[in-house]
């Protein structure tokens, strides 16, 4: 008798096949909706989820991979690191659990939620979940830190599926990846050493969980596929001998993903738990070893399909290359499974209308990559035969799309191979072109600017729907941009910028305005994943050679200059920004897909310099995003990387001044590759960091100039002239005064005018202090 194969899925997009989510908490954050239904809106996700996994005919469906915006924030909750007043009603719980996410204005003396009178909450510290587009928050320990059992989540969840008829798998983040994600307040303590008085909460969690019914939970730790010391390796040993030995508990799914194990696989098979989930399109140098390794009572998950991108899977070759691992293993012992959670692809491909056919037939999105599991699946258990013209539908579509005449682009390969050996360098160093920008822009002491974009208000958004639906003329859209355009400059004379911007209201994203302008791209209408909270994006799809038919941003750029005679700024985005934030090709190298588009934006480059802009900024905010998890590979991809932005500003004058901005990111590790860029000025965020992340800066001489974020702007707190004065006053003790530019921490596109205005008057008033204290 045939086994069949089980199917699993490891997490599954929480924001709803049409953002509700999106629009629940957005409402709810207003005021127009009351706490019980974004609750309810939740709950109706949850299920929806379920019930389409075990539609699909999914086995082992997650429960708990839900978050109203972030799973390390529930987390930290859940084992009481953040505290939010157990036992309140869900008001009060939102209102702490949205104010560490968003952080919040001072309350009156009423206000019963638990902040410092008057103080308002800064929002925690966000950061990039390992080499993902997500966010995560970064929790906050202290010294001596206690736990506890503050909310069973992960059972809630489990009882709530269960009564839908589901039985589900929890996922839980695992205590060694939940301290190492953390920051301890005092800089200094290890977060490891909380791991004693963190793995009895676990033990509590899994107790509560085998005591309704769960005979399963997946555990993931994420942090077994990057470099880790002795110290960290042992703390797996010491934290599964507690909660994997100890069979009054579920059984533990440990879950790996992103990569391989590689110096760490010896620790991870010799753990005490029942199965293990290896992510083999990432790492599928891994497999015999760990197959040869596994001992006889451990199953295997099987991490074949890509859970990070939207490309169709091979299945006729994913089915020749396990079958041998289903000979070796048996049937009972594996599970099949998508690389890692689902959570950064979008949701169902069949919501496209207007792909064109082929190019749909190359893809799978969420609820299709279930489908390939299944059939793979099926193959593997013995009934290939029935689902053979299946498998050749996916053989056919693969070979048409490798023939395909709109993937190769002859004249950009023959410019990339003539610039090849070629340098990429500035025609002078930095001190030499710093005189003479200064000489020319006339700037004053800390000049102040802005990122780049302005709020995306509820009229633009009209007017670009109505115009993208044919509602509106392109005559009277450009009209009514130029209109915004105008009063952006010229409020921005009247708050007494420095350098102005033209605010991007043209742009639907930073990287979809230029994709939609780029040969090589294509654009969904519902391929939404989450970034952050509510911001959602829709990143393009990069299936061919790219090259850039006519400019992109020169008519926007001169239209905003001409209301003005101070300079602004040049806006693009970077070539490995748009890389990164975007569904990439998996038919060639990212390195030299990252170098076609590097040559369109350094034609941009040259176009807008010709137009006469003194200033342009190629903001390279994802360039560590795209940095390899293991030391060994980071080397390879910061070279290129560098080398493509460099590549985009190679030809402009001494005299046109560069600039670049990054978006959350640890610097420590990159900053020799950031000197390397040699960019004018770069700008980046500050602010949540208490301008921590300037001491490398400081630390390795950096020769260049840097804009520090004085504010925070994905919250909708306004700091005040004190609050940025003295954040200033932080970054004049790490850098020399010349060298400083004040700005916020990252574009406004999502902020309201009403928050924007005052904060940034408030940072030119900052900035206007500092100036008299330091001519005195």
């Amino acid at each position: 008798m045939t086994t069949t194969i089980r199917t699993a899925a490891l997490g599954f997009p929480r924001i709803g096949a049409r953002r509700e989510l999106k629009t629940a908490l957005e409402a709810f954050w207003s005021g127009k909706i009351p706490p019980q239904d974004l609750l309810q809106t939740a709950a109706a996700l949850r299920k929806d989820n379920w019930q389409r996994q075990k539609a699909k005919g999914i086995a082992i469906i997650p429960s708990n991979d839900f978050s109203l915006y972030d799973h390390v924030l529930d987390t930290a909750i859940m084992v009481g690191a953040v505290q939010t007043d157990q036992g309140a009603d869900d008001s009060r719980f939102l209102e702490r659990y949205f104010a560490l996410a968003r952080g919040r204005e001072a309350h009156d003396s009423n206000c019963s939620c638990g902040c410092v009178r008057g103080s308002g909450t800064k929002a925690l510290e966000m950061t990039k979940w390992f080499d993902t587009n997500y966010h995560y928050l970064v929790p906050e320990l202290q010294a001596g830190q206690s736990f506890f059992l503050q909310a069973a989540k992960p059972v809630a969840e489990f009882l709530e599926a269960r009564a839908l008829g589901i039985i589900t798998r929890p996922v839980i983040l695992g205590p060694v990846s939940f301290l190492l994600l953390a920051k301890c307040r005092d800089g200094e303590t290890d977060t490891l050493t909380l791991l004693p008085k963190l793995v009895p909460v676990y033990q509590e969690l899994l107790k509560q969980l085998k005591n309704v019914g769960c005979d399963w939970v997946q555990i993931d730790e994420p942090v077994l596929v990057t470099d880790l010391n002795k110290n960290q390796q042992g703390a797996f040993d010491y934290a599964y001998r507690l909660l994997g030995k100890d069979t009054s508990l579920p059984k533990i799914l440990l879950a790996s993903y992103f990569g391989d194990l590689g110096d760490n696989q010896t620790t991870a098979l010799n753990l005490p738990v029942a199965g293990l989930h290896i992510d083999l399109v990432r790492g599928m140098n891994q497999l015999d070893s760990v197959v040869n390794a596994l001992r006889p009572d451990q199953l295997l998950s099987l991490g074949v399909i890509d859970g990070r991108n939207v490309w169709r899977a091979d299945v006729p070759k994913l089915v020749e290359t396990f079958a041998p691992v289903i000979a070796t293993l048996g049937a009972d012992r594996v599970q099949l499974a998508p690389s890692c959670s689902l959570l950064h692809v979008p949701i169902d491909l069949q919501q496209e209308s207007k792909l064109d056919d082929e190019l749909k037939s190359w893809l799978a999105f969420a609820m299709q990559k279930l489908d390939e599991l299944v059939l793979l699946a099926r193959a593997l258990s013995g009934e290939k035969a029935a689902v053979q013209t299946q498998l050749d539908h996916i053989s056919t579509a693969l070979a048409q799309r490798r023939s395909s005449p709109r993937i190769i682009k002859p004249q950009v390969r023959h410019e990339l191979a003539q610039l090849k050996g070629k340098p990429v360098e500035r025609r002078s160093p930095y001190a030499e072109r710093s005189k003479k920008q200064k000489d020319i822009l006339q700037l004053p002491l800390f000049p102040t600017t802005t990122i780049g974009s302005f709020p995306q208000s509820a009229d633009v958004r009209k007017h670009r729907s109505a115009f993208t639906k044919g509602e509106l003329s392109a005559a009277d859209y450009n009209t009514f941009i130029t209109e915004r355009t105008k009063e952006a400059i010229g409020w921005q004379e009247e708050v007494g910028l420095d350098v102005l911007v033209h605010g991007e209201f043209e742009r639907n994203d930073m990287v979809q305005y230029f994709g939609e302008k780029l040969d090589g791209f294509a654009f969904t209408q519902h391929g939404w994943v989450q970034s952050y909270g509510s911001r959602y994006v829709r990143p393009p799809i990069i299936y061919g050679d790219v090259t850039r038919p006519a400019p992109m941003t020169v008519a926007w750029w001169q239209t905003a200059q001409s209301f003005t005679s101070k300079p602004v700024k040049g806006m693009l985005t970077g070539p490995v920004t748009i890389l990164n934030w975007s569904f990439v090709r998996d038919d060639q190298s990212r390195e030299d897909t990252c170098r076609q588009i590097a040559l369109a934006i350094r034609d941009e480059v040259k176009d807008l310099e010709k137009a006469g802009a003194k200033i342009i900024q190629i903001d390279e905010a994802a360039l560590r995003e795209g940095l390899p998890l293991k030391a060994k590979d980071k080397a390879h991809y910061l070279d290129w990387a560098v080398a493509c932005f460099k590549l985009c500003q190679s030809t402009v004058e001494d005299s046109t001044q560069i600039h670049t901005h990054m978006c959350y990111s640890e610097f420590n590790d990159i900053i020799a590759s950031i000197a390397a860029m040699d960019a004018d000025v770069i700008s980046i965020e500050t602010s949540r960091s208490k301008m921590e992340l300037l001491d490398i800066f400081k630390q390795f001489h950096y020769p260049n100039e840097i804009g520090p974020g004085v504010y925070d702007i994905h919250s909708p707190r306004i700091p005040a002239v004190d609050e940025i004065t003295e954040l200033l006053s932080h970054a004049l003790n790490r850098l020399n005064a010349d060298k400083l530019w004040f700005n916020p921490d990252c574009g406004l596109k999502t902020r309201h005018w009403e928050e924007v205005k005052p904060a940034i008057a408030h940072m030119v008033a900052a900035a206007r202090i500092l100036r008299q204290k330091t001519v005195q």
